[in-house]
């Protein structure tokens, strides 16, 4: 029971943060210029338009259940599958976050494309 509740939990994380790197908002460099809001709409929905769970989310998914499996056999306490659980979420987990922070990254070189100073 423990195994499910822990993955209808993380299951329900990634959701709510699916489209958080496609809403970030950069400091600027100065006042906005006039044309930012537009920009950063259209750099944003850019963003979104990436896929989240993405082959290298995938990648470590797999990677994070096999090293989860190998571990939960190896200790007394716990099983291989309680193992592989636990380590798929993490290493889906962590493509979620790395997925999140190139969506970020794309506004950011989005709006310095269209002529916007960022800092950050």
């Amino acid at each position: 029971m423990k195994p499910f509740v822990f993955l209808l939990l993380t299951a329900g994380c990634l959701a709510a943060c699916a489209d958080s790197g496609a809403n970030y908002t950069p400091i600027l460099d100065g006042p906005p210029a006039p044309a930012f809001q537009g920009d950063l709409a259209a750099c944003q929905m850019l963003a979104r338009d990436q896929r989240q769970f993405d082959q290298e989310t995938a990648g470590a998914t797999v990677l994070g259940a096999g090293a989860g499996a190998l571990l939960g056999a190896a200790d007394d306490e716990a099983d291989a599958a309680g193992g592989a659980i636990a380590g798929a979420l993490a290493g889906g987990i962590a493509g979620a976050v790395h997925a999140n922070d190139r969506r970020e990254a794309i506004v950011a070189q989005c709006l310095r494309g269209r002529g916007h100073r960022i800092v950050g």
